[in-house]
């Protein structure tokens, strides 16, 4: 009660403000604590607190510090209720009665909406953000002014979309802020008719448009209309200027609209409107030059910082309103994205949805996972990665029309006719489908969720392989020459899948890893452990590849039923396949500088585990204790480790160049790959690393303990997780 009552007895600077008539009730009497808190404050030194006997730790850290913007949602800037900011002309309607002023303020408050929303989708709250804007809270008010009326209704129909898509996709666990409305007037009656709406309002500053070419030309204008202000001379300006904004707004609702369609099929009219989208974003751009020189300003100033492309402040927001709404605790302190970034954050997005919208659909897993971990790399925002969660899983199947059962069979190389086969309802097949739809999920998610929670999904992947091993034990033990046909077939398929789910276990292991580069979790001095570990699962990876593989290569050589195998067949198979070589090449890698980084640490003692707070073995329990629960690989402790690292020395590395065989297999592979863009790109930074390392290696083992002079450094510079090493004289 005291904190209401100091928030309305005197504003921050010690001016009085005018108390808000909140009426005082049987229960509750409404007095200004001003001077005792002043009292109080001149009588305590700093770090002292006014409490009470039972005040704790625990309350200290849920207390809040009066008068505090950051800590006190009940502190009053300028406004106490949106009623109140009204009634004092926060908030216009008509914003001015100056025509040509309306229309500049309006497209301020289009611009300034459009950075709210950047800033909401980047994370800050939607109260704090697009509702901070007062004629949003009250949209019904603006019915008068038809064109600020149909922007207010599809920004609004526009973020009720939003949250739907980040809510059904459940990615806003990362961000708990992004889908929480806090009773906030989301849902609007009539809102399905925005378009409608819209287009009207369009419709009319087209012909507008239309009529000031017209007169240009000393044609004759249409009668029936109004110019939209009354300078003549800028009226085809603000067509241009409002006319981009509005067809930005249109065709960004369609998008979410068709991205929405079940099993992709509104993906291609997505398109469309995202080639729009973009066309109008580059028109509202070039509008800013007109809409500055309107104000007699110079397009050159300084306006980085500002939320429109006027450079003004706009009219109608007022983010403290909401504070109180914003969440269960005290509300933030944000900042809007400015105008320009604002405008490149939407250009970012609409890219990243049109990836999504011309993936093909492939129905085969290890394509479909290349896909997101490629796509994953442009590190897109929230929204975008909500719709791609949306578009792979749907009802429980892969795009909403692929049973995960049959998903599971092609990546297991099992053939066609298995993905019907009765065994798809046995209780471990089931959950391994969940498991399959959980992993796409995850890898939907931000890279911080997605490492965190890899690492505990692994133990999940060892579990179901425990029990399909067990199941196909139990149902079919030894199967005798005289089993039934469909014995042999069960067995083959749980098999088959038993093969395929150590080497998704690998690659998950492996993803897990390479996370920890991408978020800087790894030290240079922690380099040594993280590179033998990478080392050890790119090798079962590799093997459990090259298996399956084999296996799948002998299932299509006995559908054919050849009776006789040719010369050219037993080559092909003898042949290592190219995916299997491309593994070979990191191999090499990881294992190069595994063995570097241990002679560096034996023989001059570089890149040694600093700090007296955490012993190297605590270090390797640290960020490998979620796959050594997972037994992944197997065998594998921090013993292992430093038996294997113990003995290098910079005469081992001179004998065995790890980098140079990697360099080799890079160039020797690049053929198999040249269909494949991004393999190909990828087998290029390889070559970079190993090439580069080649050369600093021989220059270690020359110089070595030898010369004191010699600095050496571990740079990600050519590819994000193998680093390059480089070795200077000082």
């Amino acid at each position: 009660m005291a904190d209401n009552a100091v928030s309305e007895g005197a504003s921050m600077d010690g001016h009085p403000l005018k108390l808000a008539s909140i009426p005082a009730t049987d229960s509750t009497v409404w007095t200004d604590a001003s001077p005792l808190l002043q009292a109080a404050c001149t009588g305590l030194r700093d770090g002292e607190l006014i409490h009470g006997d039972n005040f704790n730790l625990f309350a200290a850290m849920s207390a809040l510090e009066i008068m505090d913007p950051k800590m006190d949602s009940g502190i009053v800037r300028t406004y106490y209720s949106i009623d109140e900011a009204i009634e004092h002309g926060a908030a216009p309607i008509p914003i001015s009665l100056d025509s040509t002023i309306d229309v500049q303020c309006t497209i301020d408050i289009m611009d300034h909406l459009l950075a709210c929303e950047a800033a909401w989708h980047k994370g800050h709250s939607l109260a704090q953000t697009v509702f901070s804007c007062i004629y949003l809270l009250r949209l019904d008010r603006t019915a008068p002014h038809a064109l600020l009326h149909s922007y207010c209704r599809i920004i609004r129909a526009t973020c009720k979309a939003v949250v739907s898509v980040a809510s059904n996709a459940r990615t806003h666990e990362e961000e708990d802020l992004f889908t929480m409305t806090y009773g906030l007037p989301l849902n609007g009656d009539g809102d399905d008719k925005c378009l409608s709406i819209l287009n009207a309002v369009e419709d009319t500053i087209s012909r507008q448009l239309r009529a000031c070419k017209a007169a240009s030309l000393k044609r004759r204008l249409p009668e029936d209309l109004e110019p939209l202000q009354s300078n003549p001379n800028l009226e085809e300006g603000f067509c241009k200027a409002l006319l981009c904004r509005l067809c930005f707004r249109k065709h960004f609702f369609h998008i979410l609209a068709c991205m929405k369609r079940p099993q992709g099929r509104g993906l291609e009219s997505a398109r469309k409107h995202i080639s729009s989208c973009m066309t109008e974003l580059e028109s509202i751009q070039k509008s800013a030059y007109f809409i500055r020189s309107c104000f007699g300003e110079s397009c050159e100033g300084d306006i980085d910082d500002k939320t429109t492309a006027s450079g003004r402040e706009p009219i109608g927001f007022d983010a403290m309103l909401n504070s109180r709404l914003s969440a269960l605790m005290p509300p933030r302190t944000i900042k809007i994205l400015s105008w320009k970034k604002a405008v490149e954050y939407f250009v970012k997005l609409l890219h990243d949805l049109d990836v999504i919208c011309s993936y093909s659909l492939d129905p085969h897993l290890e394509s479909l996972l290349r896909f997101v971990v490629q796509f994953q790399k442009s590190q897109p925002d929230l929204v975008a990665r909500s719709h791609l969660q949306l578009l792979l899983v749907q009802d429980g199947k892969l795009y909403g029309r692929d049973p995960l059962f049959s998903v599971i069979t092609k990546a297991a190389a099992l053939l066609e006719a298995t993905k019907n086969h009765d065994i798809q309802k046995n209780e471990s097949i089931l959950q391994l489908g969940m498991l399959v739809m959980n992993l796409l999920k995850i890898l939907c998610t931000n890279a911080a969720w997605q490492r965190r929670k890899l690492g505990k999904f692994l133990q999940d992947w060892h579990v179901i392989y425990v029990q399909l091993e067990l199941a196909l034990r139990n149902e079919f033990g030894e199967v005798s020459s005289r089993s039934s046909n469909d014995e042999n077939v069960c067995m083959k398929i749980f098999q088959h899948i038993l093969l395929w789910v150590e080497e998704q276990t690998y690659w998950i292991t492996f993803r897990f890893l390479i996370l920890g580069f991408e978020l800087e979790l790894y030290s240079t001095s922690e380099y040594c452990m993280v590179y033998w570990y990478l080392y050890a699962v790119l090798i079962k990876l590799a093997e459990k590849t090259q298996l399956k593989m084999a296996v799948s290569y002998d299932t299509a050589k006995r559908k054919g039923k050849k009776k006789k195998d040719s010369p050219k067949d037993l080559a092909r198979e003898s042949r290592i396949p190219p995916a299997v070589t491309f593994l070979q090449c990191c191999i090499f890698l990881a294992e190069g500088l595994t063995m570097m980084l241990a002679a560096l640490r034996n023989e001059i003692s570089l890149f040694q585990s600093p700090g007296p707070f955490n012993t190297e073995q605590e270090k390797f329990a640290q960020h490998f204790e979620l796959l050594q629960r997972a037994c992944i690989p197997d065998h594998f402790s921090y013993p292992s480790y430093k038996e294997s690292t113990t003995h290098a020395r910079f005469s081992t590395l001179a004998m065995y160049n790890y980098f140079k065989d990697a360099q080799r297999i890079a160039k020797e592979v690049k053929s198999s790959f040249s269909n494949d863009p991004e393999r190909l790109a990828e087998l290029q930074k390889l070559e970079h690393v190993a090439e580069h390392n080649s050369a600093a290696q021989d220059l270690i083992c020359r110089l070595g303990a030898l010369d004191p002079s010699l600095k050496v450094s571990f740079e990600l510079s050519h590819h994000p997780f193998f680093a390059t090493v480089v070795a200077k004289r000082s």
